[in-house]
């Protein structure tokens, strides 16, 4: 099996959450024979504090040039404390579900 994967780590516990899933996944491709290339992206409060969208269209573009996404947590105690605050991290993972059709119909 080879799979592209779109590792989105985002916020607090998340890039740590990802970094271990990753280690997994490269000891699956080793013990059963697939192949898995990871490709990085920013969402959620570390994506607003470097380009001020909590979903960058590069991030969206990785998402779609991929086979998978492995998405950590989002959010920020910042944006949780600041009820005014425009721009929030979940905005990203909303946009996400979107923009590729991931949303529940139920």
């Amino acid at each position: 099996m080879n799979l592209k994967i779109a590792v989105l780590s985002g916020d607090g516990i998340g890039p740590e959450v990802t970094e271990e899933a990753v280690k997994v996944l490269k000891a699956i491709a080793v013990n059963f024979d697939h192949n898995f290339s990871f490709t990085s992206a920013p969402v959620g409060a570390i994506a607003i504090d470097q380009v001020g969208d909590p979903l960058p269209e590069s991030t969206l573009d990785v998402c779609r040039a991929n086979d998978s996404i492995l998405f950590g947590a989002i959010g920020h105690p910042k944006y949780d404390n600041d009820p005014s605050a425009k721009v929030r991290p979940e905005q990203g993972l909303l946009k996400l579900r979107k923009e590729l059709g991931l949303v529940c119909k139920c």
